[in-house]
């Protein structure tokens, strides 16, 4: 699944109870979805980011504590030590400088050192929509870099954002193998050696390296020599793919696989069932998080750019009976895209409660008054007829799209599911924005996470820009681009509580995507495994894997 947007969860290790006192050197991981590639910045899905979590690391990230720290820096920048300062770009906005120092033990795995050249290199990139690198928001606030050596760096941003410490998706690509592939930009995105090479040692500096690609079903790791850290302990870790969630159960029971990944696994109402019937031989760990299952709208298309039919697919949706009968109450809905557990979450949003009778009313008040053999038509002639579209295989989200399909014919509205394989959906479909009406997926979000990419007008992506952005839907609205900027920059809690209220209030009202609820993770482990720490946000277990290890 596609994603810059991360999630909230309580702090949870594996705890373990009797393990088999064999050793274990190899470690199978069965996910639903295959990685859409392995380039740190062209990619944004699930499974992109729970194997890179294995074979590199970010500048930064937010812990399993939900706190920001050092992974491939030395300390945060901090205005206490000077490290992050005040500054003025040359025409006298606002920005601050922020001082960042590569840790001096960081290798790629062919044994050329991390230096500020990466760094450059990924600046320059980044800038170039022509390039489609994921963050591009991120590259536009960086007014300058200015080196100092060859591992300490600044960064001069244009901007005084009130969270300045944290350059987590500032993903670094070996300048020494990918520069000489970057002379044609538009084109870089298919010569890459993460697409054409993808086991080239030098592509990685984690505590694994990718070993063996079978596009749509394997990814093999295996311990990189250069790594600096803690020596990981499995001798080999294979990623395997298998997106039907009931085939990834029954690889799990028959010993194919050693654990399904939360991050990309079987669906909740699987893990309850699962539970119930072999919880006395595995973990089953339901980690609550920022993951926010939704609907996104296509509003390019005139029928679903009418406010009215937007709030009436609201209406006419049951969502608390879908939570109650296929996840037991345990995913709850969501009126917005900021989970209740986010210290920014806003209460008093506007809430659609199921009420048919009123998404009857608000669709003959947009016209759509005459029904013909069930289906609602406008004076044109015209059938209330969308098609949605989901990750084929997902077994949950098959079923609330047969839900959805019951509960708006009932107000006249005929709904068609077509879906696709989950490297195709995010890959292609909703990236380059091919889908006509919905989208059902989810967003990943980290705490307090500002959803500048998915809602600021600018984040739009297309053909011009490389299909940058992941504002899919096509959502302009001044007001939002405006409460989206000053939350940035405005710091203080009084202001910051108002502009998150605004913001969660305007999208609750507008309904660029239709809120469905927010999903719990589960993560279905062997009980001889130790050291996996679930986050509860965007950020993957895999980060820490050289901390996992058999019992």
């Amino acid at each position: 699944m596609t994603m810059k947007r991360f999630w909230l969860g309580a702090t949870l290790a594996a705890t373990l109870l009797a393990a088999p006192a064999l050793a274990k050197d190899e470690l199978v991981i069965g996910v639903s979805q295959f990685t859409t590639g392995l380039h740190p910045n062209l990619n944004s899905h699930v499974t992109t980011s729970y194997v890179l979590g294995m074979v590199r690391r970010p500048f930064t990230t937010s812990s399993a504590d939900w706190e920001t720290i050092c992974l491939l820096c030395t300390e945060l920048p901090d205005e206490a030590n000077g490290t992050a300062r005040l500054w003025e770009t040359e025409d006298g906005t606002p920005g601050r400088a922020v001082d960042y120092t590569i840790r001096p033990d960081a290798v790629w795995g062919d044994g050329t050192p991390v230096t500020t050249r990466d760094v450059l290199f990924v600046y320059d990139m980044g800038r170039d929509e022509t390039v489609g690198f994921g963050n591009l928001e991120m590259y536009r606030n960086i007014e300058k870099i200015e080196v100092q050596d060859d591992k300490r760096f600044t960064l001069y941003l244009n901007r005084r954002d009130c969270e300045y410490q944290g350059i987590n998706d500032f993903g670094l690509v070996p300048a020494h193998l990918e520069a000489a592939l970057a002379d044609d930009r538009a084109e870089y995105r298919y010569r890459t050696l993460y697409e054409t090479d993808p086991t080239n040692p030098g592509l990685y500096f984690g505590p694994y390296r990718v070993t063996r690609v079978e596009p749509g079903a394997t990814i093999v790791l295996e311990p990189n020599e250069t790594w600096w850290g803690e020596p990981p302990a499995f001798k080999r870790i294979v990623v395997r793919t298998i997106e039907n969630t009931a085939a990834l159960e029954a690889n799990l029971l028959s010993g194919e696989i050693d654990m399904i990944a939360g991050e990309a696994g079987i669906t909740l109402d699987q893990g309850l069932a699962f539970e119930k019937r072999h919880g006395d031989d595995y973990q089953v760990i339901f980690q609550p998080g920022l993951i926010y299952e939704h609907i996104d709208v296509m509003l390019d298309n005139p029928v679903l750019a009418d406010v009215r039919v937007r709030r009436a697919l609201m209406y006419a949706t049951d969502r608390e009976a879908i939570s109650e009968r296929l996840f037991e109450g345990r995913q709850p809905v969501a009126h917005g895209g900021v989970n209740p557990l986010d210290s920014v979450y806003y209460a008093d949003v506007p809430k659609y409660e199921f009420d048919p009778q009123r998404a009857i009313a608000l669709l003959e008040e947009a016209g759509w008054t005459e029904v013909v053999d069930g289906v609602r038509q406008n004076a044109a002639g015209e059938r209330l007829s969308f098609v949605i579209m989901s990750t084929a295989g997902n077994r949950i989200r098959e079923l609330v799209q047969q839900v959805l399909q019951s509960q708006w014919r009932a107000v006249g509205n005929e709904l068609t599911i077509r879906n696709e394989p989950p490297r195709v959906l995010f890959g292609e479909t909703i990236r380059q924005r091919n889908f006509d009406h919905l989208a059902m997926f989810a967003w990943i979000s980290s705490p307090q996470n500002i959803p500048w990419t998915t809602l600021h007008s600018s984040m739009i992506p297309t053909a011009d820009n490389n299909w940058s952005g992941q504002n899919y839907t096509g959502y302009v609205k001044p007001e939002m681009d405006t409460a989206l900027t000053r939350v940035r920059e405005e710091c203080g809690d009084e202001v910051q509580d108002e502009l998150w209220a605004e913001i969660q209030t305007r999208y609750a009202e507008d309904l660029p995507a239709l809120p469905l609820d927010f999903r719990a993770n589960v993560f279905v482990l062997p009980k001889w495994l130790e050291g996996l720490r679930p986050t509860g946000h965007q950020y993957p277990s895999t980060l820490w894997v050289e901390n996992w290890h058999a019992r």
